[in-house]
């Protein structure tokens, strides 16, 4: 039962993806905590109980919600939904040490702070009251981390890079200011992952697949906000990002042109000269006329 849905092991992590839909009533799923381990539980689907041995409490979360659990001892805590409903979730246990090795808590106090933080909470994640919600990066870096097809140290470095980047997202999602209590609106969330991925190609239907929101709600909601649909937000974006690194001089054309998303330049120049009037040889050299 402990390596039921193990997907990658190492000395410091693992990784368990649990999918069932049972023809009865309920789902259910016996969760192993390892000794001196940090345990992440992404919740992918609706309306998962969890019972907690080692502090006697009873849980519900909603879809793409998490939470981080330290456990001293092994332990075991119970998972189910009910109505016939999927219970889908991933649980990523990583070592005591590989986190402190990490954190380094001995090089100072805000460090030593946080680790003890991490080690206190009992399944409300630091300073949080409620179960925080998945980003848009956190969805991204988990569906690579399930679709790498690699063995041997090539995927252990790639785990142990895409960990420190998850961990990273959490820690930068937990001091935001004037979040307590508050799980982001869809536009602000949207907006923030497109700004860092502008170079993608990004549609509406696959932000929707992604994070497990309606495909419309996001269009009609980001539009409302920011009065552009978000197609048109990222060419915008796409557009004035251009335009800063022609001035600067510091890219060849074409490396701008991949930069900014476009795969070809030609069509990146006709879109650029349609918005600024102007190509983008042209802009470079100062030749208006």
């Amino acid at each position: 039962m402990k390596n039921q849905g193990l997907l990658f092991s190492s000395e410091n992590i693992k990784i368990f993806l649990k999918e069932d839909l049972y023809a009865g009533m309920f789902s259910k799923s016996d969760m192993i905590e390892g000794k001196a381990s940090f345990n992440l539980l992404f919740f992918l689907s609706e309306n998962i109980h969890l019972n907690a041995e080692d502090c006697g409490t009873k849980f519900l979360f909603k879809r793409n919600q998490y939470i981080l659990h330290y456990s001293r001892e092994e332990s075991t805590a119970e998972l189910w939904t009910e109505n016939g409903e999927m219970l889908k979730y991933l649980q990523i246990q990583i070592h005591y040490d590989y986190i402190s090795n990490l954190i380094h808590p001995e090089s100072n106090k805000e460090n030593a702070d946080i680790l003890e933080s991490m080690i206190r909470n009992h399944y409300i994640f630091l300073h949080k009251q409620t179960p925080p919600s998945m980003t848009v990066e956190m969805h991204i870096i988990l569906k690579e981390i399930l679709s790498y097809s690699k063995k041997g140290i090539l995927q252990k470095l790639f785990v142990e890079a895409k960990m420190i980047k998850l961990l990273l997202l959490i820690f930068e999602q937990f001091n935001e200011k004037n979040t307590v209590g508050k799980i982001p609106e869809i536009p602000s969330v949207i907006k923030k992952f497109i700004d860092e991925n502008y170079h993608r190609n990004i549609k509406a239907e696959e932000l929707g697949k992604l994070i497990g929101i309606n495909q419309n709600k996001i269009r009609k909601e980001f539009k409302a906000q920011y009065h552009l649909t978000v197609s048109d937000y990222m060419a915008e974006l796409r557009m004035l990002k251009a335009k800063k690194l022609i001035i600067d001089k510091e890219m060849m054309i074409k490396e701008i042109a991949i930069e900014c998303g476009y795969e070809y330049v030609q069509n990146f120049t006709r879109a650029f000269k349609k918005k600024f009037g102007i190509s983008p040889e042209k802009l470079r050299t100062g030749s208006f006329n």
